[in-house]
């Protein structure tokens, strides 16, 4: 490892003193206000990685990410790693923490992986304030006469008895109890905010505009109705500020925000892009899950919002997710790298394949998986060994996307306008993105939408939550569909002070629950330190 001070990791991106806020000596966060004084000079190039429908396990695309920007560094290229802070469900839950595995990880993995520097404790606590502020609103009066409640509360634990809940039991007045619900704090609409927010005014408008209920006349209820702006920012105040650690190679990494990439939109803040857009020459980020997720969103919701050019896109494959869509034969799992190409191709993005090895994968199925790549599908592809070899095991990998920058002038192409209906918005990604014949609407969506519109709310880009085990709403359903299917739309939901619509599809939950076997059970306490979080 060579891990430096976190003060020398910022002097070397050309962070102030006084930007620079320390959480000990290898964690720090950056004051917003670094962008006013570098905002002018010349933005790097962004490189993006997805991968193609992930295994429960996940298939590295975090760990090729911290691996891709360990080797350009020993390429000598100033590049700076952007990622997702990690949520507490997965690392108690099945796949366990996210700050990348082996020699391509980052430092300290195990802060980062449960309280880190406090932000998603922060962003719960300013969730369940606005959840405090209705009830205690409704317990003295209900002034503004609210019939529908839409905010749920928030906790970073998956916990599946608190999907559906009452409130008040103890309460006799009118109004209570209630029905109420959780949902995970990755999903909370404060946790997108941040991630979307560009400038401390623009974050104060954002947050006033959250809808948190209906009334009686059908008109929205917001946050600023309240009167609970200001107290949010002082609880969110030091959350808003980009996260700064490195790899164990000591090359700069931005966490900030965790949005997961299926029930919320994917992508790590744009801040955070911002600003090692401005301090680096290269910009590594990723997506949540597959490229008709993290991608899809980063593109349609953050790259548009910002204005964001992307140079070039990898596409992580493994051996092992190409036999879980391919019925234990991998060969039938090409078809979806296949499929994530075409995606990659319809935002007008140059992709490169990355094929991350895992113990116990044969050298003549990579090389098979490689050839497939390059000679079908006349994409770029490298084999990553990362995760045995940190830096050194992707250079290759990385000499390939560096090619791809070069010979490709940035670029990013939306597949539909902000002034489309909403419908048209959710075919477009349905038939283009997910290969879909068309989509259903429960009667209850078709309400919704007709009713946004109506109230001029449907002006915005939407954000698709959807199983990320598949193409479609169906999780067991794996690879490429073959046949006609139509998309099931259940619910629609407005997120009003992030800026955009969520349609739900099929069964997928805003809080998940924890499997038969939850990886807390590996967790072991040794010599006072906590071993087995992955």
């Amino acid at each position: 490892m060579k891990i430096k001070k976190i003060t020398l990791i910022a002097q070397q991106l050309g962070i102030r003193k006084k930007e620079l806020i320390p959480y000990g000596d290898y964690m720090a966060k950056v004051d917003i206000s670094i962008l006013d004084r570098i905002k002018d000079k010349t933005s790097a190039h962004l490189i993006f990685v997805t991968s193609i429908n992930p295994t429960p396990r996940g298939e590295g695309k975090t760990t090729t990410a911290i691996g891709l920007t360990q080797a350009l560094a020993r390429l000598n290229k100033k590049v700076i790693l952007c990622l997702r802070q990690p949520s507490l469900g997965p690392v108690f839950g099945v796949k366990g923490g996210a700050a990348g595995g082996g020699k391509a990880s980052l430092y300290p993995s195990q802060d980062i992986n449960l309280h880190f520097t406090g932000d998603c404790h922060a962003i719960s606590t300013a969730h369940n304030l606005i959840s405090a502020a209705l009830a205690n609103h409704i317990y003295w009066g209900n002034e503004f006469k609210i019939k529908t409640l839409t905010w749920s509360r928030a906790i970073d634990i998956n916990d599946r008895a608190l999907r559906k809940i009452q409130v008040g039991l103890n309460i006799k007045r009118e109004g209570f109890p209630y029905q109420d619900s959780f949902i995970i704090t990755s999903a909370s609409e404060l946790m997108a905010v941040i991630a979307l927010y560009r400038n401390l005014p623009e974050f104060k408008k954002m947050v006033s505009r959250i809808i948190v209920g209906w009334n009686k006349e059908g008109e929205p209820v917001f946050v600023r109705d309240l009167k609970l702006t200001p107290a949010l920012l002082y609880v969110l105040k030091s959350a808003l500020n980009p996260n700064l650690v490195q790899t164990i190679e000591g090359n700069p990494v931005f966490v900030h925000t965790g949005p997961f990439g299926n029930i919320a939109h994917g992508n790590s803040s744009l801040i955070a892009t911002e600003m090692a857009l401005k301090l680096g020459d290269f910009v590594i980020t990723e997506g949540g899950f597959g490229s008709e997720l993290g991608l899809e969103k980063f593109v349609h919701i953050t790259a548009r919002k910002a204005g964001f050019k992307i140079s070039a896109v990898v596409i992580v494959v493994s051996l092992r997710a190409l036999k879980y869509h391919g019925n234990s034969d991998f060969r039938k799992g090409l078809h979806l790298v296949k499929k994530h190409v075409e995606i990659v191709r319809k935002f007008s993005l140059s992709p490169v394949i990355c094929i991350n090895r895992f113990p116990g994968d044969k050298d003549k199925d990579l090389k098979y998986i490689k050839e497939y790549c390059e000679q079908e599908l006349k994409v770029p592809a490298e084999l990553s060994e990362v995760y045995i070899k940190g830096g050194k095991g992707g250079v290759k990998l990385a000499e390939k996307v560096l090619k791809v920058v070069v010979d490709n002038k940035p670029a990013i192409k939306f597949l539909y306008r902000l002034n489309e209906d909403v419908k048209g918005k959710i075919e477009k990604i349905a038939r283009i993105v997910y290969s879909a014949s068309g989509v259903e609407y429960t009667p209850l969506v078709e309400e919704k939408i007709e009713y946004l519109k109506s109230r001029g709310l449907d002006k915005l880009p939407v954000n698709m939550a959807k199983t990320q085990f598949s193409l479609t709403h169906n999780p067991e359903i794996k690879g490429v569909p073959q046949g006609e299917w139509r998309l099931r739309v259940r619910d629609v939901l407005i997120y009003n002070g992030a800026g955009f619509i969520t349609p739900v599809t099929g069964k997928i939950l805003l809080l998940p629950g924890l499997p038969r076997k939850p990886n807390y059970e590996k967790f072991k306490l040794k010599d006072g330190e906590i071993k087995g979080v992955i």
